[in-house]
């Protein structure tokens, strides 16, 4: 494995055209993470706020006057190259998706076990890229929230954006 990886980094919140193609160490995961190798991540509306900065509260969690973590990129598919010691749900190769509080827009990027599942076969890196915040959330909020079971009724108001097509997916 290489050493140093590209990554899209910003330094202070503004528009994209704050957004450069860097260098950086390649990430070593943590006891619970998993090192994927990215093949695809998908830009979502966390990922405006966090660059923009706006609204003015998300600089409350993600650094009041330049960013914390400088590496965004919420959305991520690829394969598992490396796990840590206490990961027992993922070999190396597998191929997985899911999300992360930044740093996806990288060539490898360090992502907690419980936010990875493993990707369809069925599925591409592209397609499966698109799923993880917009996808989980809707999931979390019929079963786990909803508790929704065969057979009830559900209504979806405003299922325009991600959270809401994924959720009346998951509900039918």
């Amino acid at each position: 494995m290489r050493d140093i990886v590209k990554a899209i980094t910003y330094e202070t919140y503004g528009p994209p055209d704050i957004l450069r193609l860097r260098d950086i160490d390649t990430p070593v995961p943590g006891d619970g993470d998993v090192l994927v190798s990215v093949h695809s991540a998908s830009v979502n509306k966390a990922d405006w706020h966090r660059v923009t900065g706006t609204p003015y509260l998300v600089r409350l969690v993600g650094g009041l006057r330049r960013p914390k973590r400088n590496i965004p990129g919420t959305d991520v598919a690829g394969s598992v190259e490396a796990v840590g010691k206490n990961v027992q749900d993922f070999l190396l190769g597998d191929e997985v998706f899911g999300w992360h509080s930044g740093g996806c827009f990288a060539e490898f990027v360090c992502v907690p076990c419980d936010q990875l599942v493993p990707k369809p076969s069925h599925i591409g890196f592209d397609e499966a890229s698109t799923m993880g915040v917009a996808a989980f959330t809707a999931l979390q909020g019929l079963r786990d929230k909803g508790k929704i079971q065969s057979g009830h009724t559900v209504l979806i108001n405003g299922a325009s954006g991600g959270v809401g097509t994924f959720a009346v997916q998951i509900a039918k």
